[in-house]
């Protein structure tokens, strides 16, 4: 990642509420993992139409996010 990309996400993180945000991302599954919180604590999850996992504790506070085929939302994909 560069340095233009990184501040990219300066205004995402500065609006956020969590303040400390953990990624994984699996080359060779495609998938990206952001955690809120760590560890993650997740026990209840729920996927939407377009292969996002919202991951949420027992109190049913959004601890992370797990995007299924992360490639499709890079600058490259769309081009």
């Amino acid at each position: 990642m560069d340095e233009a990309e990184l501040i990219k996400m300066i205004p995402h993180v500065v609006r956020s509420s969590t303040k400390k945000v953990w990624i994984d991302y699996d080359e060779e599954a495609d998938v990206l993992y952001v955690s809120f919180v760590y560890p993650p604590n997740a026990i209840e999850h729920e996927e939407d139409e377009d292969g996002i996992i919202r991951n949420y504790d027992k109190e049913g506070k959004l601890t992370g996010l797990t995007i299924i085929a992360a490639k499709r939302f890079t600058e490259e994909a769309a081009a």
